[in-house]
């Protein structure tokens, strides 16, 4: 049996309270603003015609407030059925696989870009990180290791005698690295004629001569050990990279470059008598 027949009674009683009030069907679908087949069905108890329970309901109560009529009872008795909210489905569910696929996907990504970073820092900052039995020793050029005979010295001690001890093979030592610090040479270069100037490289250095008709003289890149002279007259300007690598010698003097030197880069004019002076501008 439907929910909607054990409300039957409401229809008639309120059909009868209409015509009671000279009420027609239009005038009460006009007041309740309900079309009149609403009005209609719910006099004749087509509740089937109206919808849900809920709102034939307020249907019944709007109308029978209009016309003064008490059927709450017979709602209370009726089966019409309760009110119940509607269920809320959803239509984008997602299901249990798809969401675990995606999660591993998301995670999948985030150690893809980690990996990305992380490799190449790894890669860069590994040696910082290896045992320091590779380490090079450093040592000065004026410093001459002890296990290394001098040439053209004095006889090296002779060899302890072999041991016990001493057989053992002993680990490789690292290599030494020479420092930058400039080593004394023996013999000064030869003077340049005159007051001509004669310039000693301790240190790879670029050097840029100009003559005084403002042609090249020189311009390369010196090694360390190498000289050059100059006679008075032949050069106008000097420019010396690594300057404080380059010893000047004017007429046997060393000429002090700090005053013409700037970021390690020496430039100063040389006079007809081979005196320094600095670059006017």
């Amino acid at each position: 049996m439907n929910a909607f027949d054990t409300a039957a009674g409401c229809g008639a009683r309120l059909r009868q309270a209409r015509e009671a009030a000279g009420l027609t069907l239009e005038a009460v679908g006009q007041q309740l603003h309900m079309p009149v087949q609403v009005v209609k069905s719910l006099e004749e108890e087509q509740w089937q015609r109206l919808g849900a329970p809920v709102f034939v309901r307020g249907q019944l109560r709007s109308y029978a407030r209009l016309l003064k009529v008490d059927i709450g009872e017979i709602l209370e008795q009726s089966h019409i059925g309760p009110i119940v909210p509607p269920q809320l489905v959803s239509h984008t569910h997602t299901p249990r696989a798809r969401r675990i696929a995606e999660s591993l996907g998301r995670r999948v990504l985030y150690v893809g870009i980690t990996a990305v970073l992380a490799v190449p820092v790894w890669f860069a900052t590994r040696g910082h990180f290896d045992g320091t039995a590779n380490t090079p020793n450093t040592a000065s050029l004026d410093v001459i290791p002890a296990a290394v005979p001098v040439a053209g010295g004095d006889t090296p001690p002779a060899p302890a005698p072999a041991t016990a001890e001493s057989a053992k093979p002993s680990a490789p030592s690292a290599p030494y690295l020479a420092s930058l610090t400039p080593v004394p040479r023996p013999a000064a270069a030869p003077a340049a004629v005159g007051g001509g100037l004669t310039l000693q490289f301790n240190g790879d250095s670029w050097i840029d001569i100009t003559a005084p008709d403002g042609t090249t003289v020189e311009k390369a890149l010196l090694k360390s050990g190498e000289t050059r002279s100059f006679a008075p007259g032949q050069v106008a300007r000097m420019v010396l990279g690594n300057a404080s690598a380059v010893e000047v010698q004017q007429g046997g003097t060393i000429v002090d470059l700090s005053p013409y030197q700037r970021a390690n880069v020496a430039r100063f004019t040389v006079s007809s008598d081979g005196s320094v002076a600095p670059v006017s501008h």
